[in-house]
Parts: C-alpha cells; sequence; structure tokens
C-alpha cells in the first residue's frame, strides 16, 4: 500500500519553489521614487488630497491618477481548481497567485488575487460588485458549474468594468481561432459544418456559444453530457444546457459522430474512440481538450484518420488550445480603452486576431528567436504562447472591437501609436529564455554536473531530467550522491548517472589525454594522475573532452577565477578566439548585456571588437536588435586618457568591418544609457539607448556586475561563459537552484555559442 505521507520530488521542489526567497509568487512594489520625506508627502498626506478631489469630481481621472487602470483582480472560492476540485478559497491561493504573474509576464497588466471563502454565489456577487472602485477588470477563475454562470452574468450586469470567466471563456476563444483556421485548411465555412461538443462544463458551454456565435447554426451543434446528446425534453438537464438542446435521433456520442465535421471535446481521457472517429466527415476537425490527457491521442486518431486536423490542451502536440493566448491579451486591450465589459465582439474580435496571425508568415527574426519554426498548416493553426506579435496584434484588436461596439469609455486616436507602445511594454528576454528551455527539450543533451554533492546543484540536475531537457551526468562520490538523492525524495536514485573518479573506468583514458596536454607545461604524470582523482572540474571537464559529456556546469564551490582555471586545464577557446563571460540584467521592459564581465582583465582592441561582435551574436539569439556601446570613464574623449586607445581601437576594426549592428565608443554610462544625456551627441550612432556594454577592463565590469546584483533590482543571469570549444558553464558560488538549471539549459542549447 502507498504511503499516503511520502513526498514525491516534483512535489517537495514545488513546495521548495513556493517557500524560497519569500514566500508565495508575487509582491507590490512602489512605481513612485519612496525615498525622501517630500515623496511621502506627496504620496500621502497632504499630496494625496489633490488627487482625491480631482476623482470625486470627475471618476474616470481615476484611470489617470491611480493604478486601477492597469489593475485586475483574479478572483475564486477555490471550488473547482484545476484538475483537483472543491478544496476550498484559501488552497486556490497558489493557482490564483499564478495566474496574477501570466498577467504580469504575457501583458504587463498588474494583478492581485482575492479568495472569497464562500460557496454562496449571491454572497460571492455582493463581495466582487463592492470593490468596483479598485479594479479595472475582473478574472473570474476555478469557480464550478452551474454557480459561474450565475456570478459571472450578475457581474456583467452590476459592474461597469470587464469581468470574464477565464475558464470559460479563455478555452473558448482560443479553441474558436484555432476551428477558424482548420475549416479554412479543410476549405469548410462555419455555416455549413456539423460540430459534436463532448462535455457541458462551463468551457464547453462557452466554446458552443462563441463558435454558434460565430457562424455554426443552433442546429448544427449536438452537444452531448454524460448521458449522451442533449434534446429538447431530456430530463436531468439544467437552463444551461437546456439552451444548446438540438432535435437529433442520436442516442450516444458514437452515433452523433456519424457524418460530423467537428469534433470538440472538453471532457474525459479516452471518451473519444478510434472507429467513432473513423465514422466522422472526411478531413475531419477534432480539438481533444481534455488535460491531462486528451479525449484520443493525436496518433491514435491519425492512424484511422490520417486526413485530421487535431488540437490539444498539451505543449508536446501541436496546436495546442493554451487560454494564454488570449486572457492577457484581452484584459490589456479592454483597460487600454476603459472597457466598461468583455462583450461577445471583443471575444470574437481575438478569436479572429488570433487565427490571422497564425496564417502570417512567421519574420525570420522571430522565427530565430523565438523559435517559431512552423508557417500555417495542419501542425500550425494556432500560435505559440510565446510568440512575441501577440500583444500587439490582439489587445489592438480587442481595443478596437470595444471602441467599434460602443463600450470603451477612452478610445484611441492613433493605433499605429498604440500599437508600438503594446511592443515596447515587455521584455522579449523573458520570452526567448522560454524557447531556449524548448529548443533543449527539443535536442536533448549530456550535461556534466562537476558538483553532485551539493544540494542546489542536485536539485537542478533532478529537475533538468524530470522536465526534458537532456540527461545530467553526475560527479560525485556514488554513494553519498545516491543519499542526496533520497533525501531530496528522488524514487529512483539508482536511474541516475554517477561518475566518482576513484572507480571510474575512463580514468586511464583521462590520464593520458590530460598528461598530452600539460607535459610540457610543468606538469608530471603524477601530478596529472593526482587531478584527475582529486579535482572534480578537472575531471568533469575531461569527462566533456572525451564527449562522455555534451557540455558542463559548475562553480557553486570555488570563485569563479579558479574554477575557470580548472576547467582551461583541459578544454580551450575555440580556435582564434577568446573566452569572455556575459551577465545578462532583465528588467521590466530592459534587458542589458555586461562584457566582459569575468576573464580577460585588460583586453585590447581587437579583444574588445572580437567581445562586442559575440556579445551582440548573444543578444540577438536572445530576441534584440544589439546596440553597443564600448563604456569608458569618458564621453568622446572629454577627458582624455592613456586608457582609451584600445576602445578607439576596437571601434576603429568594426568601422573596418561593417559587423552589422549599431555600435559607438567611447561612453560614460549615462551617454550610453539615458536618452537626455544621449541628445547632447546628436552625432551619436546609436539610434535608442545601449543594450549591450563593452567594459574597458576586468575590474570595473565584475564590479559593476555585482552591483547591479545586489542593488538595482533587476534579476540577473550569469556570468554566462562565451567562446569555450565545448560548451561550459560557471555558476556563481552564491547561485540556487533555479539559477543552475537556467545556465544548464543555456549551455545545453549553445545559446552563448
Amino acid at each position: 500500500m502507498a504511503d499516503k505521507n511520502k513526498v514525491s520530488f516534483t512535489t517537495r521542489e514545488a513546495l521548495f519553489y513556493h517557500e524560497t526567497i519569500r514566500p508565495g509568487k508575487i509582491e507590490i512594489i512602489p512605481s513612485k521614487p519612496m525615498a525622501t520625506q517630500r515623496d511621502l508627502s506627496l504620496a500621502y498626506s497632504p499630496g494625496v488630497a489633490a488627487p482625491v478631489e480631482a476623482i470625486a469630481e470627475n471618476p474616470q481621472l481615476a484611470a489617470k491618477y491611480t493604478a486601477r487602470s492597469n489593475l485586475v483582480a483574479v478572483i475564486s472560492n477555490g471550488t473547482a481548481i484545476l484538475g483537483l476540485g472543491n478544496l476550498g478559497a484559501l488552497a486556490s491561493k497558489p493557482v490564483m497567485e499564478g495566474k496574477a504573474v501570466l498577467f504580469k509576464r504575457f501583458a504587463d497588466v498588474d494583478s492581485i488575487d482575492i479568495e472569497l471563502d464562500t460557496e454562496d454565489p449571491e454572497a460571492f456577487i455582493n463581495a466582487v460588485a463592492l470593490m468596483e472602485p479598485s479594479f479595472g477588470g475582473i478574472n473570474l477563475e476555478d469557480i464550478k458549474a452551474p454557480e459561474c454562470f450565475i456570478i459571472e452574468q450578475a457581474l456583467r450586469d452590476r459592474m461597469k468594468i470587464p469581468v470574464m470567466h477565464d475558464d470559460q471563456h479563455g478555452t473558448a476563444i482560443i479553441a474558436a481561432a484555432g476551428l477558424i483556421n482548420a475549416c479554412l485548411l479543410t476549405g469548410r465555412k462555419l455555416k455549413n459544418c456539423r460540430m459534436v461538443v463532448n462535455g457541458a462544463g462551463a468551457s464547453a458551454l462557452a466554446c458552443t456559444a462563441l463558435i454558434k456565435a460565430m457562424g455554426i447554426p443552433h442546429e448544427n451543434v449536438i452537444v452531448c453530457d454524460r448521458s449522451g446528446p442533449i434534446y429538447p425534453g431530456r430530463e436531468d438537464v439544467d437552463q444551461w444546457k437546456s439552451a444548446h438542446a438540438v432535435s437529433t435521433k442520436a442516442r450516444s456520442l458514437e452515433e452523433a459522430l456519424v457524418g460530423a465535421d467537428i469534433f470538440l471535446g472538453l471532457s474525459a481521457a479516452g471518451a473519444l474512440k478510434p472507429e467513432w472517429v473513423a465514422k466522422m466527415a472526411d478531413k475531419p476537425i477534432i480539438f481533444a481538450m481534455a488535460n491531462p490527457t486528451p479525449e484520443i491521442m493525436p496518433d491514435e486518431a491519425k492512424a484511422v484518420r490520417p486526413d485530421a486536423i487535431i488540437a490539444t490542451g498539451r505543449s508536446d502536440f501541436p496546436n495546442q488550445v493554451n487560454n494564454v493566448l488570449g486572457f492577457p491579451f484581452i484584459f490589456r486591450g479592454a483597460l487600454d480603452v476603459q472597457a466598461t465589459t468583455i462583450n461577445e465582439e471583443m471575444k470574437i474580435a481575438a478569436a479572429r486576431a488570433i487565427a490571422e496571425l497564425a496564417r502570417e508568415r512567421v519574420p525570420d527574426e522571430v522565427a530565430a528567436a523565438y523559435g517559431v519554426s512552423h508557417q500555417f498548416g495542419e501542425e500550425y493553426i494556432i500560435p505559440a504562447p510565446f510568440d512575441p506579435r501577440l500583444m500587439e496584434v490582439v489587445s489592438s484588436a480587442v481595443a478596437k472591437a470595444a471602441m467599434d461596439s460602443g463600450v470603451a469609455l477612452a478610445p484611441i486616436e492613433d493605433f499605429d501609436a498604440y500599437r508600438h507602445s503594446l511592443k515596447a511594454r515587455l521584455n522579449p528576454t523573458t520570452s526567448v529564455l522560454t524557447q531556449v528551455y524548448e529548443t533543449a527539450k527539443a535536442n536533448p543533451k549530456r550535461v556534466v554536473f562537476a558538483e553532485a554533492e551539493e544540494e542546489v546543484v542536485l536539485r537542478a540536475a533532478i529537475q533538468f531530467r524530470d522536465f526534458g531537457y537532456g540527461t545530467p551526468v553526475l560527479v560525485g562520490r556514488t554513494e553519498k550522491v545516491r543519499e542526496k538523492l533520497v533525501e531530496l525524495a528522488v524514487e529512483d536514485p539508482e536511474s541516475f548517472e554517477i561518475h566518482n573518479s576513484k572507480i571510474s573506468e575512463h580514468v586511464p583514458a583521462m590520464n593520458e589525454y590530460l598528461y598530452n596536454r600539460l607535459q610540457r607545461k610543468g606538469f608530471t604524470e603524477r601530478d596529472v594522475a593526482r587531478m584527475v582523482n582529486q579535482e572534480r572540474n578537472v575531471f568533469a571537464a575531461l569527462l566533456v573532452a572525451l564527449d562522455v559529456g555534451d557540455a558542463m556546469i559548475t562553480g557553486l564551490t570555488r570563485p569563479f577565477a579558479q574554477s575557470a582555471r580548472e576547467v582551461n586545464l583541459v578544454l580551450d577557446p575555440k580556435p582564434g578566439e577568446i573566452s569572455f563571460g556575459i551577465h545578462l540584467m532583465i528588467g521590466k521592459n530592459y534587458t542589458v548585456f555586461l562584457a566582459d564581465t569575468t576573464i580577460n582583465e585588460r583586453p585590447g582592441a581587437a579583444e574588445l571588437a572580437h567581445i562586442a561582435k559575440e556579445t551582440a551574436a548573444v543578444a540577438r539569439r536572445l530576441g534584440h536588435e544589439p546596440r553597443v556601446a564600448f563604456l569608458s570613464y569618458s564621453t568622446f574623449g572629454n577627458p582624455s586618457g592613456k586608457w582609451l586607445d584600445n576602445i578607439r581601437g576596437a571601434v576603429a576594426i568594426l568601422d573596418q568591418e561593417d559587423p552589422g549592428f549599431e555600435y559607438e565608443g567611447e561612453m560614460a554610462p549615462d551617454a550610453a544609457l539615458n536618452p537626455k544625456v544621449m541628445e547632447r551627441y546628436p552625432f551619436s550612432r546609436l539610434s535608442a539607448p545601449a543594450n549591450v556594454l563593452v567594459m574597458p577592463g576586468l575590474q570595473s565590469a565584475n564590479l559593476s556586475a555585482k552591483l547591479l546584483r545586489e542593488l538595482a533590482g533587476a534579476s540577473t543571469i550569469g556570468p554566462m561563459l562565451s567562446g569555450m570549444q565545448k560548451p561550459v558553464q560557471i555558476a556563481p558560488m552564491t547561485a540556487i537552484a533555479p539559477d543552475v538549471l537556467t545556465l544548464a539549459v543555456l549551455a545545453a542549447a549553445g545559446v552563448t555559442g
């Protein structure tokens, strides 16, 4: 009998994730300075009286003077949490915090989660309605049917801000977008289609209603629940199901599917049998959206109907119906025009915009940076969730629909400027990093974790395997590593590949390889044997050199310089190149690449030019058009000094080469980053603030990177080691498991070349 108290590694790691650094996933940070007494007097008393009086006189000014115009409440009572059921309001809080994070991550919408401890619809409605002055929109979540229908409709009637139950309409909008494109590919028109819906919960009925609103006639849609098709006069059918009743002789899902063009499932795993698919019309459209296991697996459907177009709710199959394609951008557009509701016109506009985006040719730079490799076709009828164009395309379509349907209180006058502002709201690095993980998963590598006895490293290695990024090759004492794996609740510690230098079969080959490298550099055979046996970085690097592993991650137990020296005993930079380090500083709307921050103490002109070109290449791989600034204590020679020659020489080298990106120097940091200071130098070749900062020397570079990490509040990735023949990453000694995992994935995906 299974031990109910046993906690799996996945569960333990998820709990650790939610408690580490600070509990939960969200925090509130002031958007205005709060350092001085003057700041506080403006933020609160007496300065706050001015906007209070202005809003009292004109309520629409709340959008100008408060955060309300960009603030959405994510509200639940926990009666239908994901696939877990009714676990209560408090238990729903992690999910609601997660939804708030998605709003911010994908659409720069601020969001606060609210959990209401009641299953009484009237109490819930009253509580939410009373909060209308606080928020610009309400996202209802994880509320069971049929109460969710009652609650949403009542709130839409009572409140003059957008209210949407995403479990219903989010899925409906994405499914409708995919259906538009599936019909286009199969030569169908919605008005002529016959559709069978399996499932009669909130999502299924919302999908049905929206697709009918888009053109499928009511009589052409058969909705089935556990008891079969819903037809007039059938008992045990509530008012929401009965709204979709149609006259039919079919009394089972199997019978309803004969000759049907479309199957839309939001029901249960295995509900659609292959032999029933065989009875559908030519080129059947199958949306099997039950999670985590669809109504039919795509390979099973394709086995009987190779002509089928198939979508699921899963990311590991083509055509994922994913709500994150919709709700962030729907609220973004609604908030930006101060819409009083989210109506059918706005939902249809969102669906059509998503469908149109999938049909557009994916630009080369988007395909390269974001991995959106597919072009429109049977396996690409829905855009990838991390396609950065969604923000611009969907949000603007929703905003325009709100204006056209008369529910926008603040219409947009210049749509070109609005679309440009949407693109500028998000930092592309976050989206691209998502794709880096997908790239690693699609082409898994063997990554050597050199310090596997460290818990932080081992957590990262376990996640590396469990998330499908590749095979972790663990270096350490065998029994010690296995003990740690057991402590971390890994159920199969024996399945991990562990290399122990005391007993490794590779040691003779390692000794020979390393002695041949070092015998003319003052090392004896005994020295080499000792290093192979005792130095984990040397041993781990040799595993990579001998192709036992494809890449390597280390750094937690030794300073960066020492780890680099040990790795360099075994592995070289690329021929004719130098290795160097890059720190990524990721802010809300920007990413800055700093280089070289780890290796070269006083690089010459050629080295600086090389660092600039290679860092620019990394920036491009992470979705940025590079603008390079060679930093100095001076700006264009004022004052002059002996340390400027290398920088000027690097600029001259790039002048001769025409590298294909903007560059300028020598520049002080404010001249490179501050638009107002940049205005003083109209001759500068930078069209906007720099995003690649080439540092003049190691001391200033390393100090700057660490100061920014500790004081600036921006997220930091790195240092990332670039320029090695084999992928190697050296994490900082302060790294936590997510940092190590990110660097391991970057190494596996080859982001740094």
